[in-house]
């Protein structure tokens, strides 16, 4: 701990925290934001979502476990900075390689330790996710708000195209081989191409900038599209691409930025959330079978649609299958034609990875619907 040293942290609104670094030492910009996960920091800091946000950790002892090399969902830490409040001196796991002190270090992650996150994530909540910078080089509250002003907001910001792979590659289905389909990579997690090889699925995983050619050279028997970062209103070539994917009656299932492109390739809208769902434990409700599901959640935006009766789309009829008990926000979507569904979505993360296993079933209903076909 004696390499750490002061660090500032200040909200777009003047709010300013003092603590001391954690991490990596430096300067770094982004949207501060909440997540109320007790566990699972390491799939947090690798989740692609979190490109260009400010992560505040509302469980007080972070680092408890250290980080191994097995449960990273992306090949880089992608969170702007970090904020935790007691910080593990001493991991204590079996499969702990290295403290995350170390790792944020490594990885150039610049952090703050020791503020009051409940005080923080209360603001947050009442005024709103808003720009934010950690610095230990300007510690001059005034001088550091100066320069948090001058960043982009959120909205409107295309981070998807930011997060993509370069290049197609294929996740091999485990045993014997069932189906194909195509991953639009929009910030896709480790372990969603994964949850689908389980099952007999043989994943080709391409950029989100791939066209209906490359898409259907591939001959898939559905197509899925993966969680992201961003405002989904700049995504306008995968929400092209799917319309004309849903043309040829491919079966389609999204999961997060998945949901809020399938919602937009409807007809629907999308807006900004005040600050967001992010955590593992997000209440939701399937409306058709009554079930709650407890749910790992990260998306600061939502789709805009009617939660009573549906919308005729040239697709078929679009409904709200899943809200969040907190809110009322939409949690998912189906489109079905002639009684038959097509197509399916969640705002969540069935992957589990981290959090609760409530939602896997939706990887089988997707292999059903394929099967279908």
């Amino acid at each position: 701990m004696s390499s750490h040293k002061p660090a500032l942290l200040v909200l777009e609104d003047g709010r300013t925290f003092a603590g001391t670094s954690y991490g990596a030492h430096g300067e770094t910009f982004g949207e501060a934001v909440f997540t109320t996960g007790m566990t699972g920091y390491q799939e947090t800091l690798t989740d692609p979502s979190y490109h260009r946000q400010i992560v505040t950790q509302t469980a007080p002892h972070i680092g408890n476990t250290g980080v191994n090399d097995e449960d990273d969902e992306s090949s880089k830490i992608w969170v702007a900075g970090y904020v935790v409040r007691d910080p593990a001196r001493v991991p204590s796991n079996w499969r702990s390689v290295r403290t995350l002190d170390d790792q944020l270090k490594a990885q150039g992650i610049v952090g703050i330790s020791g503020i009051d996150t409940r005080a923080l994530t209360r603001h947050l909540r009442e005024r709103g996710a808003m720009r934010a910078a950690i610095s230990t080089e300007e510690l001059n509250p005034q001088v550091l708000l100066a320069r948090v002003l001058e960043q982009p907001s959120m909205a409107g910001s295309d981070l998807a195209s930011e997060v993509t792979t370069e290049q197609t590659y294929v996740v091999p289905a485990e045993g014997e081989k069932r189906f194909t389909v195509v991953a639009l990579d929009l910030g896709i997690k480790t372990m969603t191409p994964k949850r689908l090889a389980e099952r007999g699925v043989e994943v080709h995983v391409m950029p989100m900038t791939s066209s209906l050619e490359e898409v259907l050279a591939v001959q898939p028997d559905g197509v899925f599209m993966s969680n992201g970062p961003g405002d989904p209103e700049t995504t306008e070539h995968p929400t092209t691409l799917l319309k004309a994917l849903l043309e040829q009656g491919i079966p389609y299932f999204g999961i997060c930025f998945g949901n809020q492109v399938f919602g937009r390739a409807l007809g629907l809208g999308t807006f900004k959330l005040k600050y967001g769902h992010r955590g593992i434990n997000q209440p939701v409700l399937d409306r058709a079978t009554g079930k709650v599901e407890i749910t790992a959640q990260n998306h600061g935006f939502a789709v805009d649609a009617p939660l009573d009766g549906g919308v005729e789309t040239p697709y078929g009829l679009a409904e709200v299958s899943h809200v969040s008990l907190n809110d009322n926000v939409v949690e998912g979507l189906k489109l079905t034609k002639d009684g038959k569904l097509k197509g399916f979505s969640v705002q969540y993360h069935p992957e589990a990875a981290a959090g609760p296993h409530d939602s896997a079933y939706l990887f089988d209903r997707f292999v059903d619907l394929m099967g279908d076909r």
